[in-house]
């Protein structure tokens, strides 16, 4: 071979090496941060959901996709550490439900995406300045409907007439909790229904609020929503049952769990319509653009045994508008 037909090749062997100029990189694997305030076994109802709403756009989890998981297990002292190890990892878009853990994802970072789930009040907690044009880095989807807490008390009236003093559970550590508190107040009194309300923090405080419930004799126990009480859902129903206080609830978890009746928007529904967030963010459009959405549908949950079991009968119409009615 001639010298120069030599380089020739060698060159040309160079540079077919070379990376085509039109070649695809490989694709990146997105990396979704899941903040769960429980426990994997306790919010499997709600995981589920936000994993088929995945698969649906095509993201899952291990092959395309990559979910880094924290549970706060209740503590939610342990949400500045978590949100930090989320963070480190350098996810690319953080999920989280409820009103405590978007303040400490708010509060920790400015430029990554949060998608927030079933937050009560995001424009009153400062979490957004408004639902259409949250700006920023957040969006999603918020569980706000301030009629619920007197249609709870009016429920619990069609199902318990006689119900003229109310023990009102409510997490004094959340800002949302104390309007939800108030507002339950407020239609109390406008039922001429007394309350006796029971802000806690931590399964000590439950027990002590117990303790006040045996000594007042209240007719009914009422649950607000907070993830608090999912996490001790079967500790305070137990309670209630063995005490025979009926009460319409925030979540279905504890209907599930033994206790009367619940009504509120379906968090599961919630939990899968935020994939369609995550994936929006993915695809490049920005979350402040993105309206936060208001729940589309409530559900009533009621259980029957339950109601037989505190000598309770569910009026038919009540019975005909249930959207599941356990045995």
């Amino acid at each position: 071979m001639k010298p120069g037909t030599f380089l020739l090749v060698v060159v040309l062997g160079l540079l077919g090496a070379l990376p085509r100029a039109d070649a695809q990189a490989p694709a990146k694997v997105p990396r979704i941060g899941f903040l769960g305030n429980t426990t994997p076994a306790l919010e499997a109802n709600l995981l589920a959901p936000f994993l088929e709403g995945l698969r649906d756009f095509g993201y899952v989890d291990g092959k395309n996709a990559l979910i880094e998981y924290r549970w706060v297990e209740g503590q939610y002292d342990r949400l500045p550490s978590l949100i930090a190890e989320l963070l480190a990892q350098k996810v690319d878009v953080i999920v989280t439900a409820g009103t405590p853990a978007t303040l400490a994802v708010k509060k920790a970072t400015t430029s990554v995406p949060l998608v927030m789930v079933a937050v009560g009040d995001p424009v009153g907690t400062g979490i957004v300045p408004s639902l259409s044009r949250p700006g920023g880095n957040i969006t999603g989807l918020t569980s706000i409907s301030p009629e619920l807490d007197a249609k709870r008390l009016e429920l619990l009236r069609e199902i318990a007439p006689a119900v003229s003093y109310v023990a009102v559970l409510w997490n004094s550590a959340s800002p949302l909790q104390r309007v939800a508190e108030r507002a339950t107040h407020a239609a109390a009194d406008a039922m001429r229904i007394k309350v006796l309300s029971l802000g806690v923090q931590t399964r000590d405080d439950i027990d002590r609020a117990f303790a006040r419930i045996i000594a007042e004799r209240p007719d009914a126990l009422v649950v607000l929503a907070d993830r608090l009480f999912l996490q001790y859902r079967a500790h305070v129903m137990a309670f209630a049952n063995e005490q025979r206080l009926p009460g319409v609830h925030a979540y279905r978890e504890l209907v599930e769990a033994g206790g009367l009746a619940s009504f509120g928007p379906s968090y599961a529904g919630m939990h899968r319509r935020a994939a369609y967030f995550v994936d929006r963010i993915l695809k490049g459009a920005k979350p402040g653009e993105l309206p936060v959405e208001r729940p589309a549908t409530f559900e009533l949950v009621l259980n029957a045994r339950t109601a037989g079991a505190l000598g309770l009968t569910i009026p038919l119409p009540l019975l005909l508008r249930a959207d599941q009615i356990i045995e």
